[in-house]
C-alpha cells in the first residue's frame, strides 16, 4: 500500500486523465481493473485466510481509501500520507487482533 501511495503522489494528474472521458484514456481503467484488482484481491484473501486482516475488506474500498488520503485536498506531505495509510492498515486488522478466532468481527 505504501508503494501505491508513492505511485499516486508521483502521478497526481493520472486519475483526472483516466476519468476525463478522453478517447486516449478510455481503455486504461479497464486495463488497470483487469490486472491490479485481481492481484490485490488475492493478497487480501491470503491475508484474511492467515488471520492477519479482516475478511470483509473490499479491494476497491481499500484503493479508494488510500487514494483519498493522497488527494490534493488531503495531505500532500508524503510522510503524513504514509502515516495515515499505516493507520488505515492497522484499522484493517481491527477485530482480528482483539479476537483471532472471530476473523473480521467487530469487537466494540
Amino acid at each position: 500500500m505504501q508503494r501505491y501511495v508513492d505511485f499516486i503522489l508521483a502521478k497526481r494528474g493520472l486519475a483526472s486523465s483516466l476519468h476525463s472521458g478522453g478517447l486516449a484514456y478510455a481503455t486504461l481503467p479497464a486495463y488497470f481493473d483487469a490486472r491490479f484488482e485481481p492481484a490485490l484481491t488475492s493478497l487480501l484473501h491470503a491475508a484474511a485466510d492467515a488471520g492477519e486482516l479482516r475478511s470483509d475488506v473490499e479491494p476497491r474500498d481499500l484503493l479508494r481509501a488510500v487514494a483519498g488520503l493522497c488527494t490534493p485536498s488531503g495531505h500532500s506531505d508524503p510522510e503524513v500520507v504514509r502515516r495515515l495509510v499505516s493507520l488505515l492498515i492497522d484499522g484493517l486488522r481491527y477485530g482480528v487482533a482483539a479476537n483471532p478466532d472471530a476473523e473480521g468481527s467487530e469487537t466494540g
